[in-house]
């Protein structure tokens, strides 16, 4: 006679026996107190992912549950038996746990025999849709308290940022993957699609970055695309960071504007249709002088005209935690087109 079983009901008489299904699928990791750890749901050597061997049967925090901090992949422990062996069907999957648990024969319900979609590659833009989806918005949260500690008090149009409490962290080399709370801001296309999305990790009690280097990293596909504040129009701002970006949004806060992220990416930005003047947010350094000017190169080539923003200091959020937000609005009025300076510069 056959068992009757739903996918459910197997995914937790996987994750009672969490530990041997690791050992045999994810044969690459290793123990490390009530986790399994291991490169990646492939069984890839490493240590971003983490699953969980005790716990629950169902609900947050179950047992076989696990999460790749890398990737912001999620998933149990019928996903790790389909992705380690490379299997495309349900059907196949649950016969491949069926024998695993050495149940009888399994009869499974209609819903279970649907293929169960596959998780996203790591630091894919799919990887990074997920992360956006999992993070909360800035308003109240650590992520807010940080934008404030550098002088960032002005937020509208900012729903391209949010907030994640425990974003996985992995070292460049060496050392556990950690959890802490991050800023996270989403890269999207022309058309307003996310493309992959930027992480800054903050010190646990947002009043800076956290304790680690780099600090931020960025995941998906990011070149021509930028962390948008404000929909493009004729006219639009260009910059690197984030925190750049908004601290000139406190004086100009109806004009659009992007963060590239960096300065490499900064000069390979793709141009919205109707883009007619472009201000480049210049960094006081050898990068951004080589951003300005290729951007400049570009934008004459296709009949836009380009006109560069200089801070006193740094960049312009150095100016604003410095000099302060009557020094920045004098230092950037002079800089303006005169049409602009009525039609986008806030007075107080």
């Amino acid at each position: 006679m056959m068992t009757r079983i739903d996918a459910a009901d197997l995914s937790q008489r996987l994750g009672q026996q969490a530990e041997a299904v690791c050992r045999h699928y994810l044969s690459n990791g290793r123990k490390q107190g009530n986790y399994w750890q291991v490169g990646d749901v492939r069984n890839a050597p490493g240590r971003s992912m983490f699953v969980r061997l005790t716990g629950p049967a169902s609900g947050k925090g179950a047992a076989g549950k696990w999460t790749d901090g890398q990737s912001g992949e999620h998933g149990d422990l019928l996903d790790v038996i389909r992705e380690s062996l490379g299997l495309s069907d349900f059907t196949d999957v649950a016969e491949e746990a069926r024998r695993f648990l050495s149940l009888p024969q399994l009869d499974l319900v209609p819903e279970a025999k649907t293929r169960r979609s596959a998780p996203a590659p790591s630091g894919s833009s799919e990887a990074a849709e997920r992360l956006w989806r999992m993070s909360h918005p800035i308003r109240g949260s650590l992520a807010g308290t940080y934008l404030r500690a550098r002088g960032l008090t002005d937020l509208r149009s900012t729903d391209s940022l949010r907030f994640h409490p425990d974003c996985y962290y992995r070292p460049e080399g060496e050392g556990p993957t950690e959890t802490w709370p991050a800023l996270i801001a989403k890269v999207t296309d022309l058309d307003g699609k996310l493309t992959g999305v930027h992480r800054t990790w903050l010190a646990r009690d947002g009043s800076g970055k956290a304790p680690l280097d780099p600090a931020r990293k960025a995941m998906g596909d990011l070149l021509g695309h930028a962390v948008g504040f404000g929909r493009a129009q004729d006219i639009m701002a260009a910059g690197e960071g984030i925190e750049t970006v908004l601290s000139l949004r406190q004086i100009l806060p109806k004009m659009p504007m992007i963060s590239a992220l960096s300065a490499g990416h900064l000069s390979a930005i793709l141009f919205p249709a109707d883009l007619r003047r472009l201000y480049i947010i210049r960094d006081n350094d050898p990068a951004g002088d080589g951003a300005r000017d290729s951007l400049i190169a570009r934008a004459l080539e296709v009949g836009i005209e380009a006109i560069t923003l200089s801070p006193i200091l740094g960049d312009f959020n150095d100016d604003l935690m410095g000099p302060g937000l009557n020094a920045l609005r004098a230092q950037v009025r002079v800089q303006l087109a005169p049409e602009d300076v009525s039609r986008f510069l806030a007075l107080r």
